[in-house]
Order: structure tokens, then C-alpha cells, then sequence
């Protein structure tokens, strides 16, 4: 299957730098490397909601800490990291 975009003249002038310096080797290449990239944010945003979530379900469902809990936690890692230097 073939697909055709207007990338408009500034985007087009862009991916023609590209193909021109010789980093990629045709405008097809450019743009799959676009699309490449949008697959790979899209799954990492997925991610990101499907963690955000869980947290909300573990909030609503009272599987909390209290902040002095998580930030004295906190402090003992940076510690321990800044012990190891």
C-alpha cells in the first residue's frame, strides 16, 4: 500500500536536506524513520498512562504512603549513593 502526504513546504525542504546530505536515501526512508519514532512514543505514552493507572487504582484501593514514609526513604538511597563515591 502506498501513501502519499503533503508535508508542506517547509517540512518538504527539510526531509530534501536530509535526503541530500546523504543520512537517509530517499524521502521514503525519512519518513519511515518519522513514523518509527511515533510508533516508539506512542508506546512508551501507553506506558506511562497504563502506570498512571494503576497508581490512581492503588489510591482509590488505600495501597498508599505517607510522603514523610516515601521521602525518608528517599534520602536513605541518595545517602547510600553518595556514601558509594
Amino acid at each position: 500500500m502506498a501513501v502519499s502526504a503533503d508535508l508542506g513546504e517547509a517540512l518538504e525542504n527539510f526531509v530534501k536536506k536530509l535526503v541530500a546530505s546523504g543520512r537517509y536515501h530517499s524521502k521514503s526512508e525519512v519518513l519511515r524513520e518519522g513514523v518509527r519514532l511515533i510508533q516508539e512514543r506512542e508506546a512508551r505514552l501507553a506506558a506511562l498512562d497504563a502506570a498512571i493507572a494503576r497508581g490512581i487504582e492503588d489510591a482509590d484501593a488505600g495501597r498508599v504512603k505517607s510522603s514523610s514514609e516515601v521521602f525518608d526513604r528517599l534520602e536513605a538511597r541518595l545517602t547510600t549513593k553518595a556514601d558509594r563515591k
